[in-house]
């Protein structure tokens, strides 16, 4: 049986994007205020698949091979001459992450939380010890 991001479990129902977007913005609001005050610009969405054009720019050859996505500049790279420039965006992808959830039978709600953090930290320009670190703080 798989759970749902509510715990429930359910018989093959695969979580829907609006529960992993629900459970991802529950990471979000458990950032430590410090991070939480420089987050609330980001668009955030899930989609089903990373699209074709994203794939080839980052040298991805299938799409279930990216679970998500940050696309701005991080925050000591920003400028106030970035006027004109597009929101930063983080993009989770509903499909490839369901499928690293079957590859490795890590927890769903684990998992959606450690690739949230990691796009997060990507816009704070952290080390990876950094991320593993901020996820430690807003672990359940």
């Amino acid at each position: 049986m798989a759970k749902r991001m509510d715990g429930q479990e359910v018989m093959g129902e695969a979580p829907s994007a609006d529960a992993i977007e629900a459970h991802a913005r529950g990471v979000i609001a458990r950032l430590p205020a410090e991070f939480r005050a420089h987050v609330g610009d980001i668009v955030f969405a899930v989609e089903e698949l990373a699209d074709n054009e994203t794939l080839a720019n980052m040298g991805i050859d299938h799409p279930l091979d990216l679970t998500g996505l940050y696309h701005g500049r991080p925050l000591g790279e920003k400028s106030s001459l970035d006027s004109g420039a597009m929101p930063d965006r983080i993009l989770l992808y509903r499909q490839a992450i369901l499928a690293e959830w079957c590859e490795t039978g890590v927890r769903l709600d684990d998992l959606v939380a450690h690739i949230t953090i990691h796009e997060i930290g990507h816009h704070f320009g952290l080390s990876d010890d950094d991320m593993h670190a901020l996820e430690d703080a807003v672990a359940d």
